[in-house]
């Protein structure tokens, strides 16, 4: 342990404690007590060998030795205090008394100790107050006004001391001065560098924060110029902090956000608080596709100054704190898309009752009231052409009631993955013409004419023949239900490159625009469903897309009210099964992909949802 730590140690024991918590202030009071007590010190060592060398003082050497030791008494007033600002009036107060003693026993205004009048506003200057200099410097100039009122009065004792005396004195007075005011430029520089080490410290703590903090912190302008911002944004935004300053931040806001984001920076600058949420253009990191990249951030806004007595013409400024919350933003659009998909399936389930209610009563009725008929013949004197009607009927009821059964099946096993593709080869056009003899009967009945268009040389296809003609059988039987009589329904089948193209058009009654977008929803059918001229479940379209997208392939349709629908259905000459699940396939379209349909929409990519293609065709049987 060095002897200057010691001396620090006990100046610090002597400090008051409401100095000992801050650096700077610490600082101050050690440089105005270390001094004073070491030269008071060195005073009380001298005196007894001034004494036994000079003999008896003089008045003016015992203020001289009395001023020296005055300083104690001013570091025990500090030390009990802590009234750094008083002591220092005091210390002014106390060296200009000396020097006025001094004066006007040794010539007034002329005396070597007038000199001592300018370091008494130097010796102010270190108080770092404003106060306490303009009082010393009044001190000093009013005491060299007295000494020139006193010396022009002719209140001065008579001076007995020749010109050679009066230039030591005068010598050792701008000496002593000199050495005084070097004393105390020093201790002015030690000020200084403390001050600026600290300041650097301080600045470098608030650097570590503002570097390892993963918040942005930034400073604007009421207009959201940016005039400091921290260097998360660089990892935030994926650019260096020199292009995001001035209005390089609100060139990377999102348009439609740029109103909220200026009115936030607004309201914070004219005193309140304020939150605002905004996407943020962030340049791609290790992207090769030539996109546009949005996060979502939020911005917490307050004033950077809250005085209410600043200045009102001055230009008011923002503290802003950002953060991603683009996860947030994701998991909020996520259960806002599962609550919709939630009440489309409660509405799906809706529709799903009132049609079934429709179709499971009618044949049921049926087979029950005929099959009592029967029951009931030799009471009713039925004979054996009625029994066989009645039998018919009852048989077409349960065939009906079979395929509607055989349909929620179906969808069953679509919706949770579990229907399988029997891939094996098959001649499309012996299936293709096989479904429109079925159907040309019926087509004949409602009065309209089936055209079938299918070259000899279509080739041999892989895929499902069963899924293959029900594709057919449900778009064609759809066809025929919503074609007026007189109408025409066409099918035609072609090769184009790897692909069978199935066009099925008719001459119907169309589709109208908002019933266009949600055709092929599981049990969706156009209009109101207890308002229906046609029969069905709603379910033969939704098998259709289904089966077109496990086959990967694709079905598109036009339509306009009362003008006809047409419908394209193209195939894979050759079905490869994925090698993903059923469950994991983006093919599937009956489980929306909410995730992947939520990042498309912030980052501004195309949907590759089939309401933005043409949409699947009208309703079904």
């Amino acid at each position: 342990m060095t002897v200057l730590s010691i001396i620090r140690d006990c100046l610090d024991a002597l400090l008051h404690p409401s100095a000992r918590y801050d650096a700077l202030t610490r600082a101050r009071h050690r440089a105005f007590m270390a001094p004073r007590l070491l030269g008071s010190l060195a005073a009380f060592a001298a005196f007894p060998v001034y004494l036994a060398m000079r003999g008896a003082p003089s008045a003016v050497e015992v203020a001289a030795f009395a001023w020296l030791i005055a300083p104690i008494m001013l570091s025990w007033f500090l030390s009990r205090t802590g009234r750094y600002e008083g002591a220092h009036v005091l210390s002014s107060l106390a060296l200009a008394g000396l020097i006025m003693a001094v004066a006007v026993t040794t010539g007034g205004i002329e005396s070597f100790a007038a000199v001592w009048l300018v370091v008494v506003p130097l010796e102010a200057a270190l108080s770092a107050s404003r106060r306490v200099a303009a009082f010393a410097s009044l001190l000093a100039l009013s005491c060299a006004g007295m000494l020139i009122l006193v010396s022009q009065l002719g209140w001065l004792p008579v001076e007995e001391s020749g010109a050679a005396q009066r230039g030591v004195l005068m010598a050792f007075g701008v000496a002593s001065a000199t050495l005084y005011a070097a004393g105390l430029a020093f201790g002015a520089e030690s000020l200084a560098r403390t001050s600026v080490s600290l300041l650097s410290r301080e600045e470098e703590r608030y650097r570590l924060l503002a570097r390892n903090m993963s918040d942005v912190i930034s400073r604007h302008q009421r207009n959201g110029a940016v005039q400091f911002i921290s260097p998360a944004a660089e990892v935030m935004l994926g650019m260096p902090v020199a292009q995001l300053l001035a209005h390089g931040l609100f060139d990377r806001v999102h348009v439609a956000d740029r109103p909220a984001y200026l009115t936030a920076l607004s309201d914070a600058a004219r005193g309140d608080v304020r939150s605002v949420e905004f996407r943020l253009r962030r340049e791609p990191v290790g992207s090769e596709r030539n996109q546009v990249d949005f996060i979502w951030v939020e911005m917490r806004c307050r004033p950077l100054e809250q005085d209410p007595g600043r200045d009102a013409t001055r230009e008011a400024e923002v503290v802003g704190v950002m953060r991603d919350i683009t996860d947030r933003k994701l998991s909020e659009q996520t259960l806002d898309q599962a609550r919709s998909a939630a009440e489309a399936a409660d509405a799906a389930k809706t529709r799903f009752l009132a049609t079934m209610s429709h179709e499971l009563r009618t044949p049921l009725n049926a087979i029950i009231g005929f099959s009592e008929m029967i029951a009931q013949e030799q009471t009713l004197m039925l004979g054996p052409a009625q029994r066989k009607e009645y039998a018919q009927l009852i048989n077409d009821s349960g065939l009906h009631l079979l395929s509607v059964v055989n349909g929620i099946l179906d969808m069953s096993k679509m919706e949770s993955g579990n229907f399988e593709i029997a891939s094996e080869p098959f001649a499309p056009r012996a299936s293709l013409m096989h479904c429109c003899n079925l159907l040309a009967l019926k087509a004949r009945e409602n009065g309209i004419d089936l055209i079938t268009d299918a070259p000899q040389d279509l080739p041999v296809m892989t895929g499902d023949p069963r899924a293959f003609k029900q594709i057919v059988l449900n778009l064609v039987a759809n066809a025929i239900k919503f074609t007026e009589r007189g109408g025409q329904v066409s099918v035609t089948a072609a090769v184009t490159g790897s692909q069978l193209t199935l066009r099925i058009s008719d001459t119907g009654i169309g589709i109208a625009p908002d019933d266009l977008k949600r055709i092929g929803a599981p049990f969706f059918q156009c209009g109101k469903t207890y308002q229906r001229r046609h029969e069905g479940t709603g379910l033969g379209l939704s098998i259709v897309k289904s089966l077109v997208a496990l086959h990967l392939g694709e079905m598109t349709v036009q339509s306009r009210l009362g003008e006809g629908t047409a419908v394209t259905v193209k195939l894979p000459l050759v079905y490869t099964p994925p090698q993903v699940k059923p469950a994991e396939s983006k093919i599937a379209t009956l489980t929306p992909v909410l995730r992947q349909e939520l990042h498309n929409e912030l980052h501004n990519e195309p949907h590759d949802d089939l309401q933005d293609q043409p949409a699947p065709v009208k309703k079904s049987a």
